[in-house]
């Protein structure tokens, strides 16, 4: 048992009057001592269970993300030259269950125009169980999961693409993995996640996707507490950083300068002809055969969201100069072929 740990526990687990947050280092040490296992089962359930209702305060997620930076593996993208920064898609881990994500199209059409592009996560996971990224990658071809830490590395050195996969590179956080299920909620190891950056340089473009906007403001004030001020919010597809086509997508934008400035757009789909119901995710064989699809250029329910996704990221990554130029860039990207080829450099 940790004591240094357990006094932790009784800083943050003494009720509403008494109870104090951690500071941000106290917060750092405690997440490496679950993550070295140095805390007992009995008392990282515990902590987990008592920050889910509580609540992490932003100095207390900038500490866990601090010892992810220290402990977990990092992308060496300082020596990389690519014309745009590093975007980093932060998707739940635990995956989709009701609506058909795009995340994969979205990065394929990226990295087809230059835009690197890194995505993480694992296997189907705690607490909805829905599909992973890693399984859609395997389903188009690409399999993650047998890619070492310089494997993927080199992935994205020669196609501008790549997948940090917990099991293999971060086996630490893996091993929390169990106690989602157990404690039967999203821990905030869930909200830390989305604006995770597996990289070697704070110089990156964060997307984090969410669903309650008192989610957002933790984002914007954790990630400048880290010194991370470029990066995109968007009220997604279950949280996702898949932008709805059933109503207003709901998107924060913080621009990198020396006074970093922050942006809400409320997005209509209608006002592009893109609006439409959700796209909702029947099985995983047939959103792969749907993906394949779009992929050969052939018009399915499922296109319109890939154009629409692909052409918001285009615009906000820096490729367009416009919305509308994005989502007829993302159509002609796919129309053309040039995204499917672009899967097949990938595979080979």
């Amino acid at each position: 048992m940790s004591n240094t740990f357990r006094e932790y526990l009784k800083k943050i687990g003494s009720g509403v009057h008494t109870g104090r947050d951690l500071t941000r280092n106290e917060s750092a040490d405690a997440m490496k001592l679950m993550l070295l296992a140095e805390a007992t089962p009995a008392q990282i359930g515990a902590f987990l269970m008592v920050h889910r209702i509580k609540r992490p305060t932003p100095e207390e997620l900038a500490g866990m993300l601090d010892t992810y930076a220290e402990l977990g593996p990092k992308l060496d993208i300082d020596h990389l030259e690519f014309d745009y920064p590093v975007t980093v898609l932060g998707t739940p881990y635990d995956g989709r269950s009701r609506t058909a994500p795009v995340t994969t199209l979205t990065a394929l059409i990226l990295a087809t125009v230059g835009v690197p592009v890194v995505l993480h996560g694992g296997e189907a996971m705690p607490t909805k169980y829905g599909v992973p990224l890693v399984n859609i990658w395997q389903g188009l071809g690409v399999d993650f999961a047998k890619l070492s830490l310089e494997e993927s590395q080199k992935m994205l050195e020669k196609t501008g693409l790549t997948f940090v996969y917990l099991p293999n590179h971060f086996p630490e956080a893996q091993q929390l993995v169990p106690y989602r299920d157990q404690i039967g909620k999203r821990p905030p190891l869930a909200t830390l996640e989305l604006m995770w950056s597996p990289c070697s340089s704070s110089q990156v473009h964060i997307v984090s996707g969410f669903v309650h906007p008192p989610t957002e403001t933790l984002f914007r004030d954790t990630l400048k507490l880290r010194n991370f001020h470029h990066f995109t919010t968007v009220k997604g597809l279950e949280g996702s950083c898949d932008l709805p086509q059933s109503r207003t997508a709901i998107i924060g934008i913080n621009q990198p300068s020396n006074n970093p400035e922050w942006q809400r757009l409320h997005l209509h789909p209608q006002d592009y002809d893109l609006s439409g119901k959700d796209v909702p995710l029947e099985s995983t064989e047939k959103l792969l055969e749907q993906m394949q699809q779009v992929l050969q250029g052939k018009d399915n329910p499922l296109m319109p969201l890939a154009i629409y996704n692909g052409g918001f990221y285009l615009w906000r990554c820096g490729v367009c100069a416009d919305l509308k130029t994005g989502f007829d860039e993302a159509k002609t990207l796919l129309m053309s072929g040039k995204v499917r080829k672009k899967l097949q450099s990938i595979l080979e």
